[in-house]
């Protein structure tokens, strides 16, 4: 069958690319390694507090529940660490300061303190302090037990962008350079074979890559899929017929490799920073927020977390999800259009 025939051509082709091995398998899960290892803590971040010379043992001891350690330093020491600056956050003469580079987590730091210390002055009035109870949950009631849960699913989505940006329009576009294609069209293998062996190459290492990270995951860092295993093969094929059609739309728009470069990296780094692959948008503009839902990215992966990480279904993802296939219908019909064998 030339289908078949096609298809492992394409995977021995790909199999002697060692470089291109490395960064659709081994450089995610390298990635996913690293940061889960550094932020394995997840939903319990530890904080220090540097303490500069003595503080009150009251205000100590009521940091002692909270994510806040204190580094009790000598003066110079903590004025020397500042300097370099190693500290978020430090606590001298009765005030806090505040590392302008480090704000996210200085600030973060600073509000348990002042509450640590608020709480302290209730109980010298005589009254007792009532603090809300905190639950840390994700939407769909589920529990993270670290960021590598989070990240998991941010790393297939950003891996099917790429296999679709990089494997699939780019090395078409290198094709179309090299004159490949037009030796192609006067061989006798159907055009429409080639292309087929290609998708189906491309979605047999999508899937691949993803079982080799959700196995990473489980062993690395007890990450499980909690939702329908069946609706996540779905999700992860619509994801990867999007970026795929993305990548056969753009490579229309180039005529060389450097070309497509820019135009791919116009698509792709803003959808890496924006879309939620390793951080949330909390703090930024709102307009941002709500702009960059209309990337395929970022509502996919709203809808990839949610059947990864909560077990839930796609009811309340229709519209993120209608986007990404508005996505697919568009870039594929561009691709038709601008495909060419010359």
């Amino acid at each position: 069958m030339l289908l078949l025939r096609q298809f492992r051509m394409e995977w021995k082709l790909y199999a002697r690319d060692r470089v291109a091995l490395f960064w659709t398998f081994a450089f995610p899960i390298l990635m996913l390694a690293g940061f889960g290892t550094i932020f394995r803590q997840g939903s319990k971040p530890t904080l220090t507090l540097v303490v500069a010379g003595p503080a009150a043992p009251e205000l100590l001891a009521a940091l002692a529940d909270t994510p806040v350690k204190p580094l009790v330093l000598a003066p110079a020491e903590a004025q020397a660490r500042w300097k370099r600056g190693d500290t978020a956050v430090q606590l001298e003469a009765g005030r806090l300061r505040v590392n302008t580079y480090l704000a996210a987590q200085g600030q973060m730091a600073a509000q348990v303190v002042q509450q640590a210390n608020l709480a302290l002055q209730v109980g010298r009035a005589g009254l007792a302090p009532r603090f809300l109870p905190v639950s840390m949950e994700s939407p769909g009631s589920g529990h993270a037990s670290n960021y590598a849960a989070f990240l998991l699913p941010g790393l297939l989505g950003m891996n099917l962008l790429s296999m679709g940006l990089f494997s699939v329009g780019m090395v078409n576009v290198s094709y179309r350079e090299k004159g490949k294609f037009r030796r192609l069209a006067v061989t006798p293998l159907p055009k429409w074979v080639f292309l087929a062996a290609q998708i189906l190459h491309r979605l047999t290492v999508t899937f691949l890559q993803a079982a080799a990270m959700l196995l990473v995951g489980h062993f690395g860092f007890g990450i499980t899929n909690q939702g329908s295993y069946v609706l996540l093969t779905l999700v992860l094929a619509l994801g990867a017929a999007c970026f795929m059609a993305m990548g056969f739309a753009l490579s229309g728009f180039a005529k060389t490799s450097e070309g497509y470069a820019a135009i791919s990296n116009a698509f792709f780094f803003p959808m890496m920073l924006l879309s939620g692959v390793y951080f949330t948008l909390d703090s930024a503009p709102r307009w941002m927020q709500q702009a960059v839902v209309a990337l395929p990215l970022s509502p996919y992966l709203k809808a990839l977390r949610a059947v990864f990480n909560d077990g839930a279904g796609l009811d309340g993802h229709g519209a993120g999800l209608a986007i990404v296939a508005a996505w697919t219908a568009a870039c594929f019909l561009v691709a038709v259009k601008k495909f060419n064998w010359a």
